[in-house]
C-alpha cells in the first residue's frame, strides 16, 4: 500500500470516529514521554498517532509527546507509566530484558534479520507480550521495528579480536552480552545521550540501526559501520492499565484505530529509512558496507551462544515463541 493510501485511511478514520464522538466527556490531557530525537521516525510516528487520538476524539483526550527523554529518561518510561506519572509513553522493548528475558525476543542474533521474519517473529511474541504487560497494569497499544541493526566503529574492524578492549555502547541486556562475548567493554547509553558519548570517548562503539546514526550524526565521531542485520528491535507504546479501564469505549476505539495506523505508517517508515540512511552515513563521511565473512562468521557464533542462553533465561515462553516463529 502506497504512503498516500495510508494517510487516506488516517484521515478517514479519523473524520469517522471524530463525528461519532464530538461532543463527549471533558477534555484530558495525556502526556507521552519517548525516548528518542523528535526528528526520529519513532517520534514522528509517535506525534501523528498523538494528533490522530486528538483530532478523532474532538480533543477529548490530547496526547502531547516528549521526545529526546526531556520528561523521563528511556530506562525510566515504562515504570513511569506503570505508576501512573504519565498515562502513555514509549519504549524499547527489550529495554526490559533484565525483569524477564522474555522482553528480549526481539534481540536474539540472527532469528529475525528482515522486515519478513521480524513480523513473523511479532506475530509470534504478541500474545506472549500482551499478557506480560497486562499483569505489569499495562497495555500495548502498538509496536514498531527498527531497521536490521549494523556494527559502527571508529576504526576498520575485520575480526572480533579487532573489538578487545573497545568501549562499546549497550542498551539492553542483549547488547550488553554481546559486548562481553567480543572482549570489548559495555557501557549503558541511552540514545539520546549517544552523540556527547562518542564526542567525549565515554563510548567508541555500538550495534543499533542506521537509523539512530544518521540522527544522531555519528560520522563526526565514528568511521565505520557494518552491516550485520542482527536483529530488528521493536520500539512499543503502551498505556496506563488503569488510566485505559477508566477511558470510555468511544475514545479508546478511536486510539485503537490510530494505533493501528501508527504500527503500519511506522513500519512503512522504518523499511523506507533504511536505504535512506545508509546513504546518510555515506555522505557523512563514514565507510559503510558488509561485514566481513571472518567477521560474520565470529558473530554468528557469538550468537549461537546468545540464543542457548536467552532460551535457557525466557523459559516455556521463550521457547513457545521461537517455536511458533519457526513453523511458520
Amino acid at each position: 500500500m502506497r504512503k498516500s493510501n495510508c494517510l487516506s485511511i488516517l484521515a478517514a478514520s479519523v473524520a469517522v470516529v471524530g463525528l461519532s464522538i464530538s461532543g463527549a466527556a471533558q477534555a484530558e490531557k495525556w502526556d507521552m514521554p519517548m525516548a528518542y530525537s523528535g526528528t526520529n521516525f519513532h517520534s514522528v510516528t509517535g506525534a501523528e498517532f498523538a494528533k490522530c487520538v486528538t483530532t478523532g476524539t474532538g480533543g477529548g483526550i490530547e496526547i502531547v509527546t516528549h521526545p529526546s527523554g526531556s520528561l523521563f529518561k528511556g530506562g525510566d518510561i515504562k515504570r513511569a507509566i506503570q505508576t501512573g506519572q504519565a498515562p502513555i509513553g514509549e519504549r524499547l522493548m527489550s529495554g526490559h530484558q533484565n525483569e524477564n528475558a522474555v522482553f528480549g525476543f526481539d534481540s536474539i542474533p540472527f532469528l529475525a534479520t528482515s522486515f519478513d521474519d521480524s513480523e513473523k517473529l511479532w506475530q509470534a511474541a504478541k500474545p506472549t507480550m500482551e499478557k506480560l504487560l497486562d499483569e505489569q497494569n499495562l497495555v500495548m497499544l502498538y509496536a514498531v521495528p527498527w531497521p536490521p541493526q549494523g556494527l559502527y566503529f571508529k576504526k576498520e574492524v575485520n575480526s572480533v579480536a579487532d573489538m578487545k578492549g573497545v568501549k562499546f555502547r549497550s542498551y539492553n541486556n542483549a547488547t550488553a552480552r554481546l559486548a562481553e562475548l567480543t572482549g570489548m567493554a559495555p557501557v549503558q547509553i541511552e540514545a539520546a545521550e549517544i552523540s556527547q558519548a562518542f564526542a567525549t570517548g565515554v563510548a567508541e562503539s555500538m550495534v543499533s540501526s542506521g537509523a539512530t546514526g544518521y540522527d544522531r550524526k555519528v560520522w563526526e565521531s565514528l568511521t565505520h559501520f557494518y552491516e550485520v542485520d542482527a536483529w530488528l528491535p521493536r520500539n512499543y507504546v503502551m498505556v496506563n492499565k488503569d488510566v485505559w479501564n477508566e477511558t470510555d469505549e468511544a475514545h479508546q476505539n478511536v486510539i485503537r484505530a490510530c494505533a493501528s495506523i501508527a504500527e503500519y505508517a511506522g513500519t512503512w517508515r522504518s523499511k523506507e529509512y533504511t536505504g535512506f540512511t545508509m546513504a546518510g552515513l555515506r555522505e557523512g563521511g563514514m565507510t559503510v558496507g558488509p561485514a566481513g565473512d571472518q567477521l560474520v562468521g565470529e558473530l554468528k557464533e557469538i550468537g549461537n551462544t546468545m540464543t542457548t542462553e536467552w532460551l535457557e533465561a525466557a523459559g516455556e515462553d521463550g521457547k513457545a515463541i521461537v517455536d511458533a516463529f519457526n513453523a511458520e
